[in-house]
């Protein structure tokens, strides 16, 4: 599976954005997708996640209702839709796919792809 990130940008406070995932290869939909971030200076921490039926979600606690993960399986893409944004979400945001094992989905360790990043800048 290869992931290309898109969507990042430049936002006021309180603006939103919305990244895409683009995965290539034959089983995307079996995997599970996440979406982390690293802020400059801070460790990669989990944003969102959605099993390939999108039945089950998952967001980080910073989250807060303030994004929405979804996927189109048939368009082999994943998105986060992130809205009131702050200066402190500014972060390079990765996707990431992981095979359905276990509930480990919060630890970037437990996932075997990922994209190339995009960054989200948000100004105050």
């Amino acid at each position: 599976v290869q992931l290309q990130a898109s969507g990042g940008g430049l936002v006021q406070a309180g603006g939103s954005l919305r990244l895409s995932c683009a995965a290539s290869g034959r089983t995307f939909s079996s995997y599970f997708m996440g979406w982390f971030r690293q802020r400059p200076g801070k460790e990669r921490e989990f944003v969102a996640g959605i099993t390939w039926s999108g039945g089950n979600i998952h967001y980080g606690d910073f989250v807060k209702g303030r994004f929405t993960i979804s996927r189109d399986n048939a368009k082999n893409t994943v998105y986060v839709q992130m809205f009131s944004l702050k200066p402190e979400d500014t972060a390079v945001y990765y996707c990431a796919a992981r095979r359905p094992l276990g509930n480990d989905y919060y630890n970037p360790v437990s996932y075997d792809y990922w994209g190339q990043g995009t960054l989200v800048t948000v100004s105050s």
